[in-house]
């Protein structure tokens, strides 16, 4: 007898992804869109047309195990999640929102440090602008 453990996330339906609000082509096409790929770049890189993808992203038809399993692994989600919704995939929109705006706080921490280094040596370039007209006598 397997035991499980009930604390076990591993295998919960996503709570915006699941099979009740969406499709393998909506999880499809989200983790394609997460993973920053257009149609063209992903069926490029998995060796297929263009059309195929169209037809996954679609629901027309669902791909093979050789091409589900090369897909998730381009994609970084489970085979699992995306055939079923199950386990974690990619983040949802609310999250990935969330994500960004971290992401944009801390560029501009790094825009005002920038800024702080690039004031400082403006006044150490001044002062040396100072000195060395002070030496030539230069106004």
């Amino acid at each position: 007898m397997v035991q499980t453990n009930p604390h076990n996330t591993a295998l919960k339906p996503d709570p915006y992804y699941s099979e009740l609000h969406a499709t393998f082509g909506d999880r499809i096409c989200a983790a394609r869109e997460a993973a920053g790929l257009t149609q063209k770049v992903l069926a490029s890189k998995m060796g297929v047309n263009i059309r195929t993808i169209q037809a996954w992203e679609y629901d027309k038809v669902e791909p093979r195990a050789n091409k589900l399993q090369m897909v998730s692994a381009l994609l970084n989600v489970s085979m699992v999640w995306l055939m079923s919704g199950l386990g974690s995939g990619i983040a949802s929109p609310e999250r990935r929102l969330i994500s960004l705006e971290h992401d944009k706080i801390e560029i501009l921490k790094e825009l005002r440090s920038i800024r702080a280094v690039n004031k400082g040596l403006l006044r150490r370039l001044a002062l040396l602008d100072d000195k060395i007209s002070k030496t030539l006598n230069i106004s």
